[in-house]
């Protein structure tokens, strides 16, 4: 029988760690049972919170319908004893889950629904819903009542903080995911300190610095060390999605310490509303970098994806290229999957590499590795430099879940290739970022309309299709995901050119 843990109001933070470390040996036995029998039973409780640096969560428009995001999990319920728990801050729509549902291929949906408990806090303040869930400890019994066994359970979350640490050992159950005292690893900095200890290329800069005058100080040495430079980039720790980086451009002459405070002034941030003086003020609080800007005539800005396991195995999910938008091109849009031939094995080498170092220290967590590949003319070959860590789930993971939950196919990790069961390579494109004015009042059942009378719904006979995300967030918020898939990248952007005209159609316009 394991022993009922106490609520938040009585544990002290002493308790707390003695019994987070209690439970870590439960999530190996998870993993072995789980990867050994894929038909063994388990419950994977998902808490989709975004425990993230306020300020910067406030530029996501519509953050809480990100919860929607891992609804992908669900590929957990194709294991007919497999049981999911999901919790949200908002009720998710009927028609949502139904969507999904749906797709799983091989199991009734209306078995895979049995074993599926929704919950929420119905709560729709701009906090992290595992903040909201510690305050509901009503909440906490009834996630732990839908949980069969919870020596077969799990807990799986965005992203690690004490927050996620305390609910694991509320709940009873292992924390998948990253242990929160390691979370300065896949800081910027951190991940600079990674990168060296790996042997892999990074760009020449400082790391752990603490405010506005180690930022002067830094970009003067910068300047000293790579003579011409022209640019760099300041970056806060915690950021994410490159919402947190800013655009330093030198001054000539470029080693004066009084033009390099004039020009710092003139920071150019990833967001139009971020001003110098509040970007310093979290500077201060959760430091950052400084390092050069990377410049060439071709760049593109591939990532990897892995994952550590409980026994420090280092397994290779996925690459991709990112697609980065926003005033400085920095800020996350979307990615396509696989990353480019003349360098997939290179950046999927190197971040396996970092992986080693990470697993070294004892992370058990899904992270992603952020690099640059670039070159001078389209004849030379790509350089390749490692940019930053996320260890977290990722832009990446949700699109890659949704892979997974349609084609029950594998990465090959010899040649970075997904394929599917039927042994077709599978190609997507996927985005957080469709919206328009006209999607404002569109509801969940009016996509679902447009879809069906267009046929743009995933077909199982020719594995393509597309899929949406966020759709909680379409009606408020004219805000929309979607993962294209398909059997080429020539049909990935024929099949999204459509969705992008059948949307602008039917919602009256053309589309933003």
């Amino acid at each position: 029988m394991i022993p009922q843990p106490p609520f938040a109001s009585t544990l002290s933070l002493e308790e707390e760690l003695r019994r987070f470390e209690e439970l870590k040996p439960r999530l190996q036995q998870v993993w072995d049972v789980l990867l050994r029998t894929a038909d063994e039973p388990g419950t994977s409780v998902v808490v989709p919170s975004l425990t993230l640096d306020q300020d910067e969560l406030r530029k996501l428009e519509g953050a809480t319908f990100y919860e929607e995001r891992l609804l992908f999990l669900l590929i957990r319920l194709r294991n007919p004893r497999a049981h999911v728990v999901y919790v949200t801050s908002q009720p998710v729509h009927p028609l949502i889950l139904d969507y999904y549902l749906h797709l799983l291929a091989g199991v009734p949906a209306s078995h895979a629904r049995a074993r599926l408990t929704m919950l929420c806090t119905y709560d729709a303040s701009p906090r992290p819903l595992t903040q909201k869930i510690l305050e509901r400890p009503r909440l906490i019994e009834r996630i732990r009542e839908a949980i069969p066994d919870l020596s077969r359970s799990y807990l799986t979350v965005f992203n690690s903080t004490p927050l996620e640490r305390k609910l694991s050992v509320l709940l009873g159950i292992p924390l998948n995911g990253l242990d929160p005292k390691l979370n300065y690893l896949g800081t910027k900095s951190g991940s600079r300190r990674v990168f060296r200890e790996a042997g892999i290329e990074l760009p020449e800069g400082f790391e752990d610095l603490t405010g506005e005058a180690d930022v002067e100080d830094s970009l003067l040495e910068l300047g000293r060390r790579r003579p011409g430079l022209r640019k760099a980039v300041v970056k806060l720790n915690e950021s994410f999605s490159g919402e947190g980086n800013a655009i330093f451009r030198y001054p000539d002459p470029s080693q004066d310490p009084v033009a390099i405070r004039k020009a710092l002034r003139a920071l150019e941030f990833s967001v139009p509303w971020e001003t110098h003086q509040n970007f310093f003020q979290k500077f201060s609080r959760m430091g950052g970098i400084v390092e050069e800007f990377v410049d060439a005539a071709y760049k593109t800005s591939p990532s990897a994806q892995l994952r550590t396991s409980p026994a420090g195995e280092v397994l290779p999910i996925s690459t991709h290229d990112q697609i980065l938008g926003g005033p400085s091109g920095q800020v996350y849009q979307g990615c396509s999957f696989p990353a480019g031939d003349d360098y997939r094995m290179a950046i999927q080498e190197r971040s396996i590499r970092v992986g080693a170092v990470l697993a070294r220290q004892g992370v058990v967590s899904r992270f992603g590795v952020d690099f640059l590949a670039y070159k001078d003319a389209p004849g030379d070959p790509w350089a390749i430099t490692a940019l930053e860590i996320n260890l977290r789930v990722l832009g990446t993971t949700h699109p890659f879940l949704a892979l997974q939950f349609l084609t029950g196919g594998s990465l090959d990790p010899g040649s970075g290739m997904f394929v599917s069961l039927s042994g077709r390579p599978k190609y997507y494109m996927a985005t957080d970022n469709l919206r328009a004015s006209t999607y404002r009042g569109v509801l969940p059942e009016d996509l679902i309309d447009i879809v069906t009378d267009n046929g743009l719904h995933y077909s199982h006979r020719t594995e393509s299709g597309v899929l949406f995300h966020l759709i909680g967030a379409l009606s408020e918020y004219g805000k929309l995901g979607l993962t294209v898939i398909a059997n080429s990248p020539e049909e990935v952007q024929d099949v999204y050119a459509r969705t992008l005209d059948v949307l602008a159609r039917e919602t009256g316009i053309g589309h933003g």
